[in-house]
């Protein structure tokens, strides 16, 4: 496990090593030990995955205190344009990023608390898994809208839920960090 590039203050492009065989490969998903050695404190205590459609954006998401949490995301099977968006007071604030993530480079993304989390399924039956370091709390959940900052989604049509066509712009965005 090492990390390839810090995406945005705190957010790191992982690759998690797979071991590969003649009978195909092995990957560790989680390995706490070997992420504090990179520098990243980070405990599981939650864990999900989703399956997307291609064209379905499914964010901008983030838990608010005292539930909020980082995440450790891994596209499984199939590819997805992974999303980041910084809001954190600060700088860096509205600051936002992105990177492929699939089954075939296998790379995990780390993001820390403050970053709102998404993406853009590219290939039908997507499958993005998470850890979170906080429990799933529905009354804590949160987003930003995923046409409210500067960021090129590309080409629609795109498919998108009630409710985070319903989540506050950024502009709008209290502090919850």
């Amino acid at each position: 496990m090492k990390i390839l590039d810090e995406l945005l203050s705190g957010c790191y492009l992982i690759d998690p090593g797979p071991i590969k065989d003649r009978r195909g490969y092995f990957v560790k998903t989680f390995d706490q030990e070997k992420l504090k050695a990179c520098g990243i404190e980070f405990e599981v205590k939650d864990a999900y995955y989703s399956v997307s459609r291609r064209n379905v954006i499914r964010g901008m998401h983030f838990q608010t205190r005292p539930y909020a949490h980082g995440k450790l995301v891994q596209c499984a099977k199939g590819e997805v344009l992974d999303v980041l968006l910084d809001v954190r007071p600060g700088p860096d604030f509205g600051r936002s990023t992105s990177v492929v993530l699939d089954s075939q480079n296998r790379y995990m993304v780390f993001a820390p608390i403050g970053l709102a989390h998404g993406f853009l399924s590219k290939k039908n039956d997507s499958l993005m898994v998470y850890s979170t370091s906080s429990i799933h709390k529905p009354d804590n959940d949160s987003g930003v809208r995923w046409d409210s900052f500067k960021f090129n989604w590309g080409k629609g049509p795109f498919i998108i839920s009630d409710r985070d066509l319903k989540l506050p712009e950024l502009v709008n965005i209290e502090n919850s960090f």
